[in-house]
């Protein structure tokens, strides 16, 4: 059952996006998407929230996750979260293995 996480990343003055753009950047976070066990790690805006940028990171498993924290990128990104001054909204979901129901599929436009 893979983890998916949703960080809500919140400054002042466009810092969580120059903190994103960090991440990117300086390939902190092409390292963390080549982590054995990650599935996903992809920056987004949300339309109404100028200030906050939306990490969406998805994982394997816990073990998956308990690695990441472990490694030694977590001070880096708690380095640039600090940085930047940033507070952090997080909501954590576990996949659904059955997929999208049948009677779903038909509002889903391919």
């Amino acid at each position: 059952m893979s983890i998916t996480v949703n960080l809500y990343y919140t400054g002042e003055n466009g810092n969580a996006r120059k903190f994103a753009e960090e991440m990117e950047n300086t390939g902190v976070a092409g390292r963390i998407r080549a982590e054995k066990g990650n599935l996903r790690y992809e920056y987004f805006l949300p339309l109404k929230q100028p200030e906050t940028v939306l990490l969406i990171d998805s994982w394997e498993d816990q073990d998956a996750i308990d690695r990441h924290h472990a490694s030694p990128m977590m001070e880096e990104i708690a380095s640039l979260r600090e940085k930047y001054d940033l507070h952090m909204k997080v909501e954590r979901y576990l996949s659904d293995e059955g997929g999208v129901p049948e009677h779903d599929r038909s509002f889903i436009r391919q």
